[in-house]
């Protein structure tokens, strides 16, 4: 029998595998799950805890792959949806989290945000430090904030709402969410930062930012991957069906790769 092509949970739906090779998989993360150690016991949505507790009970997908270990290389925001990879060894998360070290790893989003950007294309330096004030919040730190870079570019405006797609290069926590805000231009349903809204029927966690690419050179065959997040059904689901099939992800531009600059946190 084939593999199948989603990791199976057992209190919960099943999660499309978007990519896989020997070293890594990636998934296409729903929102809702937290990437927290498996040992965090706070909540019962820890994404880690679930795929450990699949492969412990020899669920099929992980059984066909004789896969023994499965562990998150970088972090997505809960309520943060799209493309997640993880490493099938201890080498594996080693070698590929450097490549979000070093800045060798192209990551791309989609967000809907409030408002009408001036601009079609801008950057964001403002650098990012924690809220003294407020646990789990990151503020604007002119002074002693580190160094964060995102570029923006509007892809299409409805009413009092924009399509923005987001290229960081840089990967502090609630990078984009803190940039866009910033701008005057929150992402939908954040409650931690954007402006609040009740003018979308939500089924899931609200918040409208959704990873849609990775991008890489392999570090063992040095061939370029390029992930991609199906985009239509979550533009949809935020009450843009309209335009939903003009933008799929594998035809939004890339935006070029910025030159590498020291280390940025995973």
């Amino acid at each position: 029998m084939p593999r199948p092509p989603l990791i199976e949970l057992a209190d919960a739906e099943p999660i499309p595998i978007l990519f896989e090779d020997r070293a890594v998989i990636a998934i296409d993360k729903p929102a809702g799950w937290m990437l927290v150690p498996h040992s965090w016991q706070r909540t019962g949505w820890n994404l880690q805890a679930a795929i450990n507790s699949s492969i412990n009970a020899g669920h099929y997908w992980a059984r066909s792959r004789n896969l023994k270990f499965l562990r998150y290389i970088h972090r997505l925001d809960a309520d943060t949806s799209g493309v997640l990879l993880f490493g099938k060894s201890f080498g594996a998360v080693e070698t590929y989290g450097e490549l979000f070290e070093t800045r060798q790893m192209e990551k791309r989003y989609l967000a809907i945000v409030h408002g009408q950007p001036r601009a079609a294309e801008w950057s964001c330096r403002l650098p990012l430090s924690s809220d003294p004030q407020a646990i789990g919040r990151v503020r604007v730190d002119e002074r002693g904030g580190k160094e964060c870079e995102t570029f923006f570019r509007t892809l299409r405006t409805k009413g009092k709402y924009s399509l923005v797609e987001a290229h960081p290069h840089t990967g502090r926590q609630h990078q984009l969410r803190v940039h866009l805000n910033a701008a005057g231009h929150g992402i939908l349903g954040d409650p931690l930062y954007g402006p609040s809204s009740k003018e979308v029927a939500y089924t899931r966690p609200p918040l409208a930012l959704r990873s849609i690419e990775l991008a890489y050179r392999d570090p063992f065959t040095k061939r370029p991957v390029r992930i991609l997040a199906p985009t239509e059904e979550w533009l949809k689901q935020y009450g843009w069906a309209e335009i939903a099939e003009k933008v799929p992800a594998e035809k939004l531009a890339v935006v070029p790769a910025r030159p590498k600059q020291g280390k940025s946190p995973r």
